[in-house]
């Protein structure tokens, strides 16, 4: 390996291209900041060495646009192995750079040729040196010195977003679109500021330590060095691969290991294309919502789970299959290897093996596979990768509703119900019912019943949050492969809720009502229980017309801002005396007990200051404004349409209390299908008579 090179010397007739098989630009702001300060804070005198860059020469085609500059100046082209993020940060942030001179009052109209960064290197020299060079003759593209290989997003964003080619047209963006976005938006501000500070010398100085006093080892590889599985060993450096990244760099490997008789060449680049189409998909689906992009390691378990197997051994055993068992080289190239019998250590036996397993342990017997392990054949690549394409779309689906095309209103508003209840371990079933039933009444069907069985396991009778999980992965893995469909996976979630009901058919109170009973002993009540503003959001909803509109937005329900309420007691926790003539006679254990039950519990349409929360209920229906206008809390009467409900009683105490409380208790059985055995244990659940509790 040579002595370190800076940039300037680096990129001399070179042209990086960053293959197919690497990831996107992962750097975020704190990559970004530690790269910033390595580079402001670089003494006088001394030079920062930032790693390796690993290379492998690649030939280049007569069509491709490198290559004119290869036949006439003698350009080579190099895939870059190993330093891609490192090289990528610098191209951005010369590119700001570039732009931030360029915008210079004393620079206007100015071209870049007569715009000087050092005594002698214009703009232009500067990027014709490290960004791109435009052909002199003939249509006189842009041919880039740093890009991806074709046909990748991320190509046409650096190409027309952040190094300002024009006739861009649409650019299709992803997670990793946006970290280049993300990455100018940082560097532009810091040289504005810098600017601010130092004025044009000081960017004249940032330039020449980067280009001069940022120092890279250059290596590179040669044709018998297996480039794939050297990429996959340095995925320790920097920061990490994820484990979809690491996955698609294996099946691309994986292509290069088939005999001709297996797959030609022909075949093999068009598998290769199958590899890179899903990916591109997946990772666009991945970073569609750009407030909130999915995690890929989250997506490919849940696709692991729907297309392999399921199991709860440790949190990474998904990776562990599709690296080490399902898509290994050993598969495709199996040498002979002598069977050896190894003496393992004595299994300890349980003294309950008549037993029915436990939910920590039925997954174990519930793991499956699609495939055997015997050879991989070249379709399996290709049906999974397809699998993956498909599925990328519909886990977006399931976090974005009402994003998605093509689904029902009824079908988003059950999907967002879902995700406002928590939707556990159910999304991998969810994307299997997106990806593989045709019909609307069926997938509303599932849904409504994935729904129930959450509300009434989970937020009724606070099972285990694995409770049946195992089942319900093993159902989404079945409806994929079409071995079950909808009304089966429907009998099974009724089925499993048997035990929150009597043989009566009413609903087993026990759980329930203990759980709530500790809540009321703590002073909270209804306040602390988990599914309180699902439930008055539910309740909220109940209340829509046609002829209504949306007073309550789910998110604002979820904002945690200090010292203010989305859902408020009618008759506060702190009693003021025009509330304690309200509650006359009531005992003082009664009176905390009627602030903390759900029929005293109001969703509001606006955050209102905890503060307000003790007004009198005359001064609570109405809007209440500062000394200066400003109006500091909507009235029960223009607020929420419970709010607009409650609003119609004259006066508020420990009847009307009572009475709400039972009205949502009865909208809770007729929403979730369900029944309470009697009144007496709708009134028990409301703890405001002790005789009865």
């Amino acid at each position: 390996m040579d002595e370190p090179r800076a940039l300037d010397s680096l990129f001399k007739q070179k042209i990086f291209r960053i293959p197919d098989y690497q990831r996107g630009y992962a750097w975020q702001h704190e990559q970004l900041k530690d790269f910033w300060d390595d580079l402001i804070n670089l003494a006088e005198g001394r030079s920062h060495y930032t790693g390796v860059l690993t290379l492998k020469q690649v030939g280049v085609s007569p069509s491709e646009k490198e290559h004119w500059l290869c036949d006439d100046h003698a350009y080579k082209v190099y895939h870059l192995v190993d330093g891609q993020q490192r090289l990528t940060t610098f191209v951005i942030l010369l590119q700001a750079l570039v732009e931030c001179i360029r915008s210079l009052p004393e620079f206007k109209e100015k071209p870049d040729s007569e715009i000087f960064v050092t005594e002698s290197l214009s703009l232009k020299d500067v990027t014709d040196t490290y960004l791109f060079k435009t052909k002199p003759t003939g249509d006189r593209f842009r041919t880039y010195k740093f890009g991806y290989t074709t046909d990748n997003p991320s190509y046409d964003y650096l190409r027309y977003r952040i190094l300002g080619e024009d006739g861009s047209g649409q650019v299709q963006e992803t997670f990793y679109t946006l970290n280049l976005s993300n990455a100018k938006t940082y560097f532009a501000e810091q040289f504005d500021f810098l600017y601010q500070r130092e004025r044009l010398e000081g960017l004249q100085r940032l330039f020449k330590i980067l280009t001069k006093r940022f120092l890279l080892n250059e290596y590179i590889i040669q044709d018998e060095f297996d480039v794939f599985v050297a990429f996959e060993t340095m995925n320790n450096r920097g920061k990490k691969l994820s484990d979809l990244e690491l996955l698609k760099n294996r099946l691309i490997y994986l292509t290069t290991l088939y005999s001709n008789e297996e797959l030609d060449e022909a075949s093999s680049k068009s598998l290769r294309v199958s590899i890179n189409d899903a990916w591109k998909e997946v990772y666009h689906q991945l970073g569609r919502n750009k407030i909130k992009p999915l995690n890929d390691n989250e997506f490919l378990r849940a696709h692991w789970i729907m297309y392999f197997k399921y199991s709860r051994k440790t949190g990474k055993d998904y990776i562990r299959f599709l690296l080490d068992e399902q898509f290994t080289p050993k598969r495709i190239r199996t040498k002979p290897e002598r069977d050896v019998s190894l003496q393992e250590p004595s299994e300890i036996r349980s003294d309950s093996l008549l037993e029915e397993p436990d939910e920590d342990n039925e997954e174990a017997a519930g793991e499956t596979r699609r495939t055997s392990l015997g050879h991989l054949a070249p379709t399996e690549i290709r049906d999974y990768v397809n699998s993956l394409k498909e599925s990328a779309v519909h886990w977006f689906n399931s976090f974005n509703p009402h994003s998605a095309e093509g689904l029902s209103v009824v079908e988003q508003q059950w999907i967002a119900r879902l995700n406002r209840i928590g939707i556990n371990y159910f999304r991998p079933l969810v994307m299997a019912v997106l990806k593989n039933e045709p019909r609307t009444d069926g997938r509303v069907r599932i849904f409504h019943s994935i729904e129930r069985f959450i509300f009434i396991a989970f937020r009724l009778n606070s099972y285990m949050a694995t409770y049946r999980s195992s089942e319900f992965y093993n159902a989404a893995r079945d409806l994929d492969r079409g071995e079950t469909d909808i009304e089966k996976i429907c009998t099974q979630l009724n089925e499993r809720l048997a035990y929150s009901f009597n043989e009566d058919g009413s609903f087993r109170l026990d759980d329930f009502y203990n759980a709530l009973r500790k809540r009321f002993e703590s002073g909270a009540g209804y306040y602390s229980w988990p599914a309180l503003r699902y439930f008055l959001f539910e309740y909220e909803l109940s209340l829509l017309s046609g002829s209504r509109q949306k007073k309550v937005d789910w998110d604002d329900l979820l904002k945690s801002e200090r010292d203010t309420v989305s859902i408020e007691h009618i008759y506060p926790q702190t009693e003021t005396l025009e509330w304690a003539a309200r509650f006359e006679g009531v005992s003082p254990d009664s009176r905390k007990r009627s602030s903390a039950t759900l029929g005293n519990l109001l969703i509001l349409s606006q955050a209102i200051n905890s503060s307000l929360q003790n007004d009198s209920f005359e001064d609570k229906k109405k809007p209440k404004f500062s000394s200066s206008g400003v109006k500091l809390r909507n009235g029960y009467s223009d607020g929420s349409h419970s709010e607009i409900e409650v609003a119609q009683n004259e006066s508020w105490g420990p009847k009307q209390i009572e009475d709400r409380g039972i009205a949502l208790l009865k909208f809770m059985e007729r929403r979730w299908e369900f029944r309470f055995k009697d009144e007496t244990d709708r009134e028990r659940l409301l703890f405001l008579n002790p005789d009865k509790n």
